[in-house]
């Protein structure tokens, strides 16, 4: 297709009023369509009068649907490669591999429609103490999402929470990210292709492209707009977060926001491989520049002879990774001002790379777990292939590490025989700061499935206990209804029996 540059609603190409121009890593800058709160009022109404029919479609017409795009994008498969590469710099496998991603994820949910499962449904038949009662999961209403700018695709147009909202029945407007506004409208395209297939109604996706907080916080307040799903900064998602709970009608703000996914390295552990240890911390720390939500930022281990292996391992691994392009100019700015903030708060630089306009590469610092303990400055994420060591100076200097950590999506564990003592005292604490604990492994690299959890306490993310990966991520966009001496002729098909 032919880039336009406009917006999608109600089933038209929209464009008018003022443009934007992105700014690709590689080829030609794109001329786009600033959206805002015309559009996103244009969209809302849209989705409001879609969601009359779309939110009583059966499951099996919505499974339909999610296939549908799944095949949409497949066939657009080298077109979203070509251009989101060029925007982001993310690599051919790289990009090849999240839509796979995207897709799969899309296939899962029509699984987990065609399965109902997630309908939860409950009966209580009539007796003389009790009305006939019967409960099922029913779709909010219009939802609004957020392209996020490290996934262009499994967390952007047509990513986990798209999917898991319109699955749930609920119609989607997104505001495009304006890193990959090329690589979004192919996206959106694909999705009007397959609403036009299934003869779905114009407000069931629309799509507003916007470089503005206009738009933002607009699709944020509108009224009809009853849940918002975001992956980004812990700045601006707290200032949304804020703004959804500020209105009228407050609305769930299911924001992925920050997490420095602390991994634990015990004695044991150490001592017997710390050196792989730390050539793997490596390798996980700067996969895709080190732009990843899960991306393992800061190893505490006891100050001893191992530690040294570990971080000469690191060291000499992080050596071998030449500087790279990041998502964008800000983010690439922000990734060297939070490495030297850490630098300023105490923190000793093993490695640390100059960078330059877009480019960065990593870096690898120190501090002891007394200053680390000391100093606040020291637990925020620099987002970007940054790693942070504490050297605690005891065992129980770990646990107080562990206690003093804010929510994280993710933590790890290395240990091997002998650690288990220590491993004991530190998975309760762990259990209660994140979402997803790992033992010998790292984080980089979510499973789409059914026993996943992308999610923890804030700041990992606004709504404790929610999911944006796997197919628990459908929940978020549900409420319980009972249905109490309902005729048969009015309940909703899945509960009719």
């Amino acid at each position: 297709m032919i880039f336009t540059g406009r917006h999608l609603i109600a089933g038209e190409w929209a464009d008018g009023g003022p443009t934007f121009t992105s700014d690709p890593v590689t080829g030609d800058p794109l001329t786009v369509f600033n959206g805002g709160r015309d559009e996103v009022d244009r969209a809302a109404k849209a989705a409001e009068a879609a969601f009359r029919t779309f939110g009583w479609t059966s499951r099996e017409e919505r499974a339909r649907f999610l296939e549908a795009i799944a095949d949409a994008i497949e066939a657009r498969g080298e077109e979203i490669t070509a251009i989101g590469t060029a925007e982001t710099g993310l690599l051919d496998a790289r990009l090849n591999g999240e839509r796979g991603r995207t897709t799969g994820q899309l296939r899962l949910f029509a699984k987990v429609l065609r399965e109902g499962d997630y309908l939860d449904r409950r009966y209580e038949s009539a007796s003389d103490a009790n009305p006939d009662l019967r409960l099922m999961q029913r779709p909010f209403g219009p939802v609004g999402v957020f392209g996020a700018s490290n996934f262009p695709l499994a967390f952007s147009v047509a990513g986990g929470d798209t999917a898991s909202a319109l699955a749930a029945g609920c119609p989607v407007i997104v505001k495009g990210h304006p890193a990959h506004p090329g690589t979004g409208e192919i996206v959106a395209d694909a999705i009007l292709d397959a609403m036009k297939t299934c003869g779905l109604p114009k407000g069931t996706f629309q799509f507003v492209q916007s470089n503005s907080r206009e738009a933002g916080e607009a699709l944020v307040t509108h009224p009809l707009i009853t849940a918002v799903g975001f992956t980004g900064s812990l700045g601006v998602g707290r200032s949304l977060f804020d703004l959804a709970c500020r209105r009228d009608t407050p609305i769930p703000f299911y924001g992925e926001l920050g997490s420095i996914n602390p991994v634990f390295c015990l004695p044991a552990a150490m001592a017997k491989r710390a050196g792989d240890i730390g050539s793997g911390w490596a390798g996980s720390l700067t996969m895709g520049v080190g732009q990843f939500c899960t991306n393992p930022g800061v190893l505490i281990a006891k100050e001893s002879d191992a530690l040294e292996i570990l971080v000469t391992a690191a060291d000499s691994a992080l050596a071998d990774v030449d500087d790279a392009p990041m998502l964008t100019q800000g983010i690439a700015q922000s990734y060297r001002e939070g490495r030297n903030a850490a630098v300023d708060a105490g923190a000793e630089a093993a490695r640390r790379s100059g960078g330059s306009d877009r480019r960065n590469a990593p870096d690898l610092l120190r501090v002891s777990g007394t200053e680390w303990l000391s100093n606040s400055r020291l637990h925020e994420e620099v987002f970007g292939p940054f790693g942070i060591v504490v050297a605690a100076q005891t065992e129980d200097q770990m646990i107080e590490i562990a206690e003093r950590l804010e929510g994280q999506l993710t933590a790890s564990i290395h240990l091997e025989d002998g650690d288990e003592a220590l491993g004991q005292h530190l998975l309760p604490i762990l259990e209660r700061k994140a979402g997803r604990i790992l033992a010998n492994g790292w984080p980089t690299g979510v499973a789409v499935s059914p026993a996943m959890m992308h999610g923890g306490p804030y700041p990992a993310t606004t709504v404790n206990g929610t999911t944006s990966v796997g197919t628990l991520a459908i929940q978020r966009f549900l409420r319980p209804v009972c249905y109490q001496n309902i005729p048969q002729a009015l309940l909703p098909a899945d509960l009719a029996k």
